[in-house]
């Protein structure tokens, strides 16, 4: 059975062709993401220091941009996630855009009438939400002035 490098590649790769897509098509892409609302997250890696991105769903709330560190429902949070809680200050490429932005962490009534909504409109959310014991963070990205 191939071991979690194995994976790692995979998931870089799939991300890589998705940027790819994205960055081509006026931030539009295809295959199971078509028509959603996708936006390129620019990330300082906590341990490394490195620029990573990564290719995730958002929705527009008052405050700026809600992402969904969901992982597919798996038992931990996205490395993403992490480097969001290292280094709050980052970059979302929306569309054909660029956004500075600072991420912050949603809880309570904010978290709540948040996600309810996403996964309302996104029902695979809602099988991600039922696959893992943990709290699925709502991370909100507020444009920077």
């Amino acid at each position: 059975m191939p071991g979690a490098d194995w994976l790692t590649l995979v998931m870089a790769n799939w991300n890589d062709t998705l940027i790819e897509e994205f960055r081509s098509n006026s931030g539009k892409v295809g295959g199971p993401f078509e028509g959603a609302p996708l936006l390129l997250l620019h990330t300082v890696g906590r341990k490394t220091g490195q620029e990573r991105v990564n290719p995730v769903m958002y929705r527009k709330v008052p405050a700026g941009y809600a992402v969904f560190a969901s992982k597919a429902g798996a038992p931990s949070n996205p490395d993403w996630y992490h480097n969001l809680l290292a280094h709050p200050q980052v970059t979302a490429e929306i569309g054909t855009g660029t956004v500075q932005v600072v991420a912050r962490v949603a809880e309570g009534d904010e978290r709540e009438q948040i996600w309810s909504a996403h996964k309302a409109a996104n029902p695979g959310f809602a099988e991600y939400e039922r696959k893992t014991a943990r709290q699925i963070p709502v991370i909100i990205l507020e444009p920077r002035s």
